[in-house]
């Protein structure tokens, strides 16, 4: 439905120019949204994804394993769409005390997300409210180290933003003056937290994603803050009792779209679109990550039985070496000792044999100071992380 624009212009001066900042109106949507056949079925397929994907931990023998690795995915797409150059590999290296030289701007980018997200999902799990306090926490938490941390981390923005051009009068976006954030972020805290409008829980964390990235409340990070909203909703909401669905990859390959259905949102006020377009992505997202624990659970049910078939005795230190690897899939020799508590050699001797195996591969080329990568595991999960 084309409800015309969903707010209005504030005509200001900055430095000098003219400036039509965007003011958008409060949700809900107004008229209220109509669910159709078409919007109704894309939302009851992406429900029944998403209660597959909630499922997952019984898929897996541990689903911290999956969790830690998927997470770190998750904060490398993300990182990537504002023009990070760091692979997970890099994220992980760069976890590893042991392995120095990974490119430190960018990396310290996409270790700060983690941070940022488990920080959110941390205050979520003992009752804090998603609210602005906790949104301003977890931007402080994402800007508190390398770049983007002289933009006043943990607060929203006092000065002029813009989308696009190299300045607020050339910008293809103009989010609402400084001065009206603090009102736009009330009406937004209010939306969140209400349960008198009937809407599901999806519809209403499509529509606040577009509205966070039209407020555009911080100088820096909003993306990044606003795709890691979707979890959180999801999560505070308890659809999804562990955080699981990232729609970061989904947005990166279909970027020329989402930001077109922004733009149309905000110039016509067609929700349906965009929610459509919304739980698609959440529909391909919970499926793609159901069956990518599918095919790790088979890789390590298959490796495993490998590993107690062909290794008689030394059966028990393998797999305890193959377990750290699973655990985090780059290790250092050091590290799988030390995690494993078997002696340096015991825990060489069984490295070496997953080697042999083709299920570990050394990375330094070294004697001393040995790292290894699953790498299986690592290419699963590196799917779709490669630049467009």
């Amino acid at each position: 439905m084309q409800r015309g624009e969903i707010g209005r212009y504030d005509v200001t001066s900055v430095g000098g120019e003219r400036v039509r900042a965007f003011m958008p109106a409060p949700l809900p949507p107004n008229p209220a949204l109509v669910l159709d056949g078409p919007l109704q079925q894309a939302l009851e397929s992406a429900v029944l994804a998403l209660g597959r994907l909630d499922g997952v931990s019984t898929l897996l023998p541990d689903e911290a394993l999956f969790l830690y690795a998927y997470v770190r995915k998750e904060a490398v797409l993300s990182s990537q769409i504002e023009g990070t150059q760091s692979s997970l590999s890099d994220l992980l290296l760069f976890e590893l005390d042991e392995a120095p030289g990974v490119p430190f701007d960018d990396v310290i980018e996409v270790s700060n997300y983690v941070a940022a997200l488990n920080h959110g999902l941390r205050r979520l799990r003992e009752n804090f409210p998603l609210s602005n306090r906790l949104l301003r926490e977890i931007h402080g938490v994402l800007l508190s180290r390398g770049r983007g941390s002289g933009q006043t981390p943990g607060e929203f923005r006092r000065s002029q933003n813009w989308i696009g051009g190299t300045r607020p009068g050339n910008a293809a976006f103009v989010p609402p003056p400084y001065t009206a954030v603090p009102d736009c972020m009330a009406a937004f805290e209010r939306f969140l937290h209400a349960e008198d409008d009937g809407l599901p829980v999806l519809l209403r964390t499509g529509l606040a994603h577009v509205q966070f990235e039209t407020i555009h409340p911080f100088l820096d990070g909003n993306g990044r803050v606003g795709r890691l909203l979707v979890t959180l909703l999801l999560c505070h909401a308890r659809v999804l009792s562990q955080p699981l669905l990232y729609l970061s990859l989904y947005f990166k390959q279909n970027r020329s779209t989402y930001y077109e259905l922004l733009n149309q949102v905000r110039q016509t006020g067609d929700w349906e679109s965009w929610l459509s377009f919304f739980l698609e992505g959440v529909r391909l997202t919970a499926t793609s990550a159901v069956s990518t624990a599918q095919r790790l659970s088979h890789m390590f049910q298959d490796n495993h039985s490998r590993i107690e078939t062909t290794e008689g005795r030394r059966a028990g230190s393998v797999l305890r070496i193959h377990d750290a690897l699973k655990a985090r899939p780059i290790l250092s020799l050091s590290a799988a000792q030390r995690d494993t508590q078997l002696s340096f050699q015991t825990a060489s001797g069984a490295m070496n044999r997953l080697v042999q195996h083709g299920i570990a591969r050394e990375i330094t080329g070294k004697r001393r100071g040995r790292v290894f990568v699953y790498d299986g595991y690592l290419s699963i999960l590196n799917e779709g992380t490669e630049a467009l």
